[in-house]
């Protein structure tokens, strides 16, 4: 499986170029993960990207028996304007626990999901969750060998707990179009929450 990460690592770096730092996380029980560190000095904005969740394919919990081959496979994208004061590089073990979670929890992350880490994301974070959005904009989906399905990189989104609450009543696609037609960046570490009452 570690021809898995290395082929990860080689996509990471061709669309993200090379990153300034890398750390593991390794929890009890799980395959180490990494998360590493993108900054894009032109636009500010500093990239997070786990390595180590693909190395086996999330299986539905309710399933008899794991399948070691087939099965969806992801790491996991956060985008974050760098912001002087905001320390977000304090994100990275929130991020590998999200990345462990099809090991530890058996979760299936796929977009559309709402992931929760109990608490603020960063020092000061005003999300202590996030969504994972549609693959296949920033990073594109690895192909691997059959019967191996594709790496997807999962965007995510940080929500705020008002945000989180109101997606889990009118789903994923209404809060996206929120965010859109209000003009939310995203990226912005310390964001109000968008305005959810018309």
């Amino acid at each position: 499986m570690a021809d898995v990460l290395t082929l990860v690592e080689a996509r990471l770096r061709s669309a993200l170029g090379e990153p300034d730092a890398r750390a593991a996380v390794t929890f009890l029980g799980t395959d180490r993960i990494e998360v590493l560190r993108f900054l894009d000095a032109t636009s500010g904005i500093v990239r997070y990207a786990t390595l180590g969740m693909s190395a086996a394919p999330m299986t539905d919990p309710a399933a008899a028996l794991a399948d070691p081959e087939k099965g969806p496979r992801a790491e996991l994208l956060l985008s974050v304007r760098a912001q002087p004061g905001t320390d977000t590089d304090k994100v990275l073990r929130p991020l590998a626990v999200l990345a462990a979670s099809p090991q530890v929890e058996g979760v299936v992350v796929a977009p559309g999901n709402s992931l929760d880490v109990g608490e603020p994301l960063w020092p000061g974070a005003p999300f202590t969750s996030v969504l994972a959005a549609e693959p296949g904009g920033l990073v594109e989906d690895l192909e691997l060998d059959p019967p191996m399905d594709p790496v997807r990189f999962l965007p995510l989104l940080p929500m705020t707990p008002n945000e989180a609450a109101w997606k889990r009543v009118h789903g994923a696609e209404a809060l996206q179009e929120r965010w859109l037609r209000h003009g939310t960046d995203l990226r912005a570490p310390q964001r109000e929450s968008v305005r959810l009452a018309d």
